[in-house]
């Protein structure tokens, strides 16, 4: 997907502007028409090479960060990102550009990242340290005991574990600190004499009798103790070399099986403890862990069903020991042995009381977070694969959503998804020869053909059932088929206010039917109407933090919407409002004008609607199409409301009342002008777009001269000039989605009882998990494919450079390995890549 829409930059719009007029909004100080300099500094940039925005871009980041490091240097070790690369997404997104339109249209600033990458660093910076710094002292300025020091200290932290490190005695509600109390003391300054004058320092001096913690020599001692403990353990030089030492040791984390769940399965046999029954003795090396590990450790721990511990060895003890007494915190003077003992006693204390629980906090808040991420980008992936399966374009389709008591509900859809006829049969009854009856009636009266069926309760028998007809000839002349899907989320979007909005005289039950027909006619456009998080994908869904998982799926859900693209005179509001730019207001305000107004003629039109304004113009114009077929197979039958209604819409600006043939493109309304130019050099006009004889013109000039050497000729970046190319040659109507595969229409049933070892079926990726993929080969039972027999060697190029490498929707070619029919479980291995 990411290949056909390279990127394009920015320049003046090349559209004569007559007819309509458009009130400029005054709030706005984005001004379409005079590109502003970060654009114009683009224009000249290099595939690959540096092009970033003017420096004090990046002055202004770092001013209001204020930490003692560069921040955008960071989050550029953090993400393995070019540091003028995170400028200028950081920069572009502050400018309330979406992430679509920078991939698509930014390229050059990205050096052509994708949009998953572009997140990566998004959430980084917003989940940013910098962030959480000021607010930690903001918080400790207003408590009243924020220092120089202490904001130093705060400053200097470079994770978030060392931030709450230091943070964590101040909080409010925390005890006060062992160090603290003896500050409080006048301790501090006898510590600061331990470590430079240790020869001058005389403990007795600092005794006060019937004072608690000074009463003695001893509680001096200790008093001393813990504030040079606490010193240590903030010490960043310090915590780095401990880090170090644990890096090149063994650190294992441990589970087992807690006493308080041993004595409930005592008394009760409790199923969810033995679902965990992996992690009752589980040690792993901190390196090796999976991230599906990981998450389910943490779930058993929550429900108090597993304890877990992180052991890091001896050895990292009493080396950080000597290292600390033989250099970073060794005496500058000889001191007497006690003095001695002092320092050696507070490194002790401060590995094992502070030092080590940090650490332990550490690679547990770091391993979740990594599981956590990898856990969301599976969830990504799987979407994206979900939402760009091929459309079923062309055929009437009946939607079955499988019953047994209440029976099967029917949906027959027109090849427009226009709901023709609705009913219920039983088919799992007696009387199954009447319902047969009525099923061949129906499918011959609409010349319906496909049949698509739940795959929820009485799945199964309901494709049984159909399968028996087909094999019996029952719909002769038709040749029927039929495939199964996905209906997660069907029975929740049948009773949202949508649902009922859109179909108000359907019955709850036979809107599920419709929506598991429109799923495969048209996957985006109905799967965008349910919560990302209900259409089944992914595992540990609540096992992650819930407002990134969100944002996640909204974003590649607008991601997705966007890049396909809408025609606007037929979308529906629900779809609209998820194109980059545009939201449910905007949305909502498009719709009204064209009810008011008639159908877009042309991009330009789009200014006239209430709330676009030039940046929401320069995100969403590129995504939205004006279809000329669409607009003739509509034009004779909506009236004719060209004229707009008065008092509606804006005035001022002239738009143009006629069709641009670019406005069907995926070249935005920005590059037209430089599109126009390169129509005059290979002799082409913009009516002949997605021709045979315009392809020709392009591809004959291209093969004399390069693009980089063509871009030169029109004055533009070989970016933007090949998604020009892209936009001129591609067929009338094109949708990226034909590249990926479509449902599965099959007119026989096979049972798990029929598989054998060793055979090779081949089947459709229908889920993916951090530990395996899941295919349907048709026998009602999805098999895995351990990700350990997900090698390099089975995967094409293009896709071994992927996490876990398989996606649903993918086609597979498995051999069974094993099959368990009592627990209906059946393993397979990846023989290849269908192609």
């Amino acid at each position: 997907m990411s290949e056909s829409h390279e990127a394009n930059r920015w320049a003046d719009e090349g559209t004569s502007l007559a007819g309509y007029t458009l009130k400029k909004e005054e709030e706005e100080d984005f001004t379409f028409d005079e590109p502003c300099l970060k654009k114009q500094k683009t224009s000249s940039a290099c595939l690959g090479h540096p092009t970033s925005l003017p420096s004090s871009e990046s002055q202004v980041l770092r001013n209001e960060l204020n930490m003692t490091w560069d921040m955008m240097e960071l989050l550029s070790t953090l993400t393995c990102v070019e540091r003028w690369v995170c400028v200028n997404i950081i920069t572009l997104l502050r400018e309330e550009n979406t992430v679509p339109f920078i991939v698509r249209y930014r390229k050059e600033m990205i050096n052509h990242m994708d949009a998953d990458a572009i997140r990566d660093v998004q959430l980084v910076f917003e989940d940013s340290l910098a962030k959480k710094t000021q607010s930690v002292i903001q918080t400790l300025k207003k408590d009243g005991v924020l220092t120089a020091e202490l904001e130093q200290n705060l400053r200097s932290c470079r994770s978030a574990d060392e931030l709450d490190h230091v943070y964590s005695p101040y909080k409010k509600g925390s005890k006060l600190t062992k160090a603290r109390r003896a500050k409080a003391l006048g301790l501090e300054v006898a510590a600061s004499a331990v470590l430079n004058t240790p020869h001058t320092l005389d403990l007795r001096t600092w005794v006060k009798p019937g004072t608690e913690g000074l009463s003695s020599v001893e509680e001096v001692a200790t008093g001393v103790e813990h504030i040079l403990a606490d010193m240590i353990a903030k010490d960043p030089e310090t915590l780095t070399h401990v880090k170090t030492l644990c890096e090149n040791s063994f650190v294992s984390i441990q589970s087992s099986v807690s006493k308080s769940a041993l004595k409930e399965r005592e008394q009760k046999s409790v199923q969810d403890i033995d679902k965990f029954h992996l992690y009752f003795d589980f040690t792993c090396n901190i390196q090796r862990i999976q991230p599906h590990q990981t998450l389910a450790i943490n779930r058993g721990e929550s429900l108090k069903i597993l304890t877990v511990k992180v052991n890091i060895p001896d050895r990292v003890k009493s080396d950080f020991t000597r290292w600390c007494i033989n250099n970073r915190w060794r005496l500058k003077t000889n001191a007497r042995e006690d003095v001695h003992a002092i320092i050696r006693k507070a490194v002790e204390d401060s590995y094992k009381r502070l030092v080590l629980p940090f650490l332990t906090r550490s690679y547990r808040t770091k391993l979740t977070s990594a599981a956590e991420k990898e856990s969301i980008a599976m969830f990504v992936r799987n979407l994206r694969q979900r939402l760009l399966v091929c459309p079923v374009r062309g055929c009437v389709i009946m939607g079955v959503d499988p019953g047994f008591r209440h029976g099967c509900k029917l949906a027959i859809l027109s090849p427009t998804s226009q709901v023709l006829h609705t009913d219920v049969v039983y088919l799992h009854n007696s009387g199954q020869q009447k319902e047969a009856d009525k099923l061949r009636h129906l499918m011959i009266k609409y010349s319906c053909t496909r049949i698509v069926i739940g795959n929820g309760t009485a799945c199964r028998e309901t494709e049984s059932f159909f399968a028996d007809l087909i094999s019996r000839r029952c719909f002769h002349p038709l040749d029927v088929s039929y495939c199964i899907t996905n209906e997660a989320g069907a029975s929740i979007y049948s009773v949202s206010p949508e649902a009922v909005k859109e179909m108000p005289d359907l019955d709850p039950n036979l809107r599920s039917a419709v929506s598991i027909g429109r799923r495969v006619q048209d996957p985006l456009a109905e799967l965008v109407k349910i919560d990302p998080k209900h259409i089944g994908i992914g595992t540990y869904q609540h096992d992650v933090s819930g407002g990134a998982l969100k944002a996640a799926l909204d974003s590649v859900v607008q991601e997705c919407v966007s890049f396909v693209g809408v025609d606007i005179n037929i979308c529906s509001e629900t779809l609209m409002r998820l194109v980059a730019g545009l939201n449910a207001g905007r949305a909502r305000h498009i719709v009204e004008w064209r009810e008011q107004n008639g159908l877009f003629i042309n991009r330009e039109q789009l200014k006239l609607v209430k709330g676009m304004g030039p940046k929401t113009y320069q995100q969403c114009a590129g995504f939205i199409r004006i279809n000329p077929q669409t607009l003739h197979r509509l034009i004779c039958t909506v009236p004719d409301k060209s004229a707009p209604k008065k008092g509606k819409g804006k005035t001022c600006v002239n738009v143009p009342a006629s069709f641009n043939p670019l406005d069907q493109t995926c070249i935005h309304p920005e590059s037209y002008h430089v599109a126009q130019r390169f129509l005059s050099l290979v002799g082409g006009s913009a009516d002949h777009i997605g021709s045979l004889v315009l392809r020709q013109c392009v591809e004959s000039k291209v093969s004399t001269s390069s693009v980089e050497e063509l871009a030169r000729t029109v004055d533009t970046t070989p970016e933007t000039l090949k998604l020009i190319i892209d936009g001129l040659t591609q067929p009338p109507g094109f949708d990226i989605r034909q590249n990926f595969g479509q449902a599965d229409f099959k007119q026989g049933i096979v049972s798990m009882n029929d598989l054998r070892v060793g055979a090779v079926l081949t089947g459709r990726v229908d889920n993916t998990t951090l530990f395996g993929a899941f295919v349907d080969i048709g026998v009602g039972r999805a098999g895995l494919i351990h990700k350990s027999n997900i090698t390099l060697d089975k995967l094409p190029v293009s896709q071994r450079r992927r996490s876990l490498a398989l996606g649903p929707g993918e086609r597979v070619e498995v051999r069974v390995l094993n099959v368990d029919t009592q627990r209906g479980r059946i393993g397979l291995d990846l023989i290849r890549v269908l192609q």
